[in-house]
């Protein structure tokens, strides 16, 4: 089977998997509540002839069976959730649920994986082995449907030999892709601390324990957990955004909220500092006398890219772009749940370039004004159903 005809497949189904992802990013729908998104993920899959299965609730699975279909297995997966967000674009396909938007380019990643079913699925004969499809909820929020989806036997029956995942990336432009080898994204933990104190009139200070002075204290004593405890070799962030006493100019409250997010790449690493922030914490509260509920909640674990498949990957986009096209990619301490498939199976997470700055396509995920080149749509299907024929036969 050659490049061309992956080619000459993704430039005839473009047109459509541009609408696919305008029609699913102008009716998005939070994590966990894909419902309608997930009836016309399954809809689409049917007019190919692809029988979907529900899984997770509103996440779906579905098998693309080549010639021999028990000698090899790969998944490919797309997560199907938008984000709370009031969407600024004025686009013919805007956000028609107010305050929902697909921000993260979760409408990108099920079209191209529904294109590039469309593709695998007419070209099924030419190939051995079977291609799952994984559209699964709620990556966005804990605990992340990719962790419900692999409770519920998503990884079985048949089990990938190896799986891979495609990320829009606004920093890079459409027409270009971006890999990296071993470890790439952080685990994300969030962190929740009472202060607790005795508050009262901020003129009579001898009469309170300061929860306000005790937080301060421990917002700057708890870096020495990156910079004393972490190996200056594993990546290690620990930031507190959120900061809440409910005091006054002259009012010392009684407590006061924190709430940040620990990172890392390290799974023995990460669970050591968890232990560690909790000690520092309440031996700092109780020695200024106050004292502190905290509590830590383990989020995704860190993102690992196996070398044998992301080589296979990478070999593929090279030979499929031209090596001129696909880039280097460094660590990035966002976080992923496709984390949780990595760490069970042999797997690859790649980006796909969304950028144009000439058409002033540049806004990054998560924002208001987040859109893509939808040329990058054409790149997306095919490559990924390039690397696809590339890892069932490696």
């Amino acid at each position: 089977m050659s490049i061309d005809s992956i080619k000459q497949l993704a430039q005839a189904y473009a047109p459509e998997t541009v609408q696919v992802r305008r029609h699913i990013h102008a009716n998005p729908e939070l994590s966990f509540e894909e419902h309608n998104t997930a009836a016309y993920v399954k809809q689409e899959l049917a007019t190919y002839g692809i029988e979907a299965e529900s899984m997770a609730n509103t996440g779906l699975v579905a098998l693309i069976k080549g010639k021999n279909p028990e000698k090899k297995t790969i998944a490919l997966r797309a997560d199907l959730d938008a984000l709370p967000i009031v969407e600024a674009n004025e686009v013919a396909y805007k956000s028609k649920n107010e305050g929902v938007m697909h921000a993260c380019g979760h409408d990108v990643h099920t079209a191209s994986v529904l294109g590039t079913a469309r593709i695998l699925q007419e070209l099924r004969k030419e190939f051995e082995g079977t291609v799952k499809l994984v559209f699964q909820p709620g990556e966005e929020k804990f605990p992340g449907g990719a962790s419900l989806m692999i409770k519920e036997g998503v990884l079985q029956n048949p089990a990938p030999a190896s799986m891979i995942g495609q990320h829009v990336f606004p920093m890079l432009p459409a027409g270009k892709v971006g890999f990296r080898s071993g470890m790439y994204m952080a685990s994300a933990d969030e962190i929740y601390i009472t202060v607790k104190g005795k508050g009262g009139h901020a003129a009579m200070p001898e009469m309170n324990i300061d929860p306000v002075l005790i937080a301060s204290h421990l917002i700057v004593a708890l870096q020495q957990i990156v910079s004393r405890h972490a190996s200056p070799k594993v990546p290690t962030v620990l930031s507190f955004g959120k900061v809440e006493a409910k005091g006054a100019t002259n009012v010392i409250p009684n407590e006061v909220k924190l709430e940040g997010t620990f990172r890392t790449m390290n799974e023995v690493w990460r669970k050591e500092a968890h232990q560690k922030i909790k000690q520092l914490a309440e031996g700092l509260c109780a020695s200024m006398g106050g004292s502190c509920d905290i509590d830590i909640k383990f989020g995704y674990p860190f993102l690992q890219n196996d070398p044998a498949v992301t080589s296979i990957a990478r070999k593929a986009a090279e030979a499929y772009l031209g090596t001129e096209n696909v880039v280097d990619l460094d660590l990035w301490m966002g976080a992923e749940d496709f984390a949780y498939y990595t760490q069970q199976v042999p797997a690859c997470f790649y980006r796909l370039g969304t950028r144009n700055e000439e058409r002033g396509i540049t806004s990054g995920v998560h924002t208001p004004t987040f859109d893509i080149d939808e040329a990058a749509l054409e790149t997306g299907i095919g490559l990924m159903a390039w690397v696809a024929l590339q890892e069932l036969e490696g």
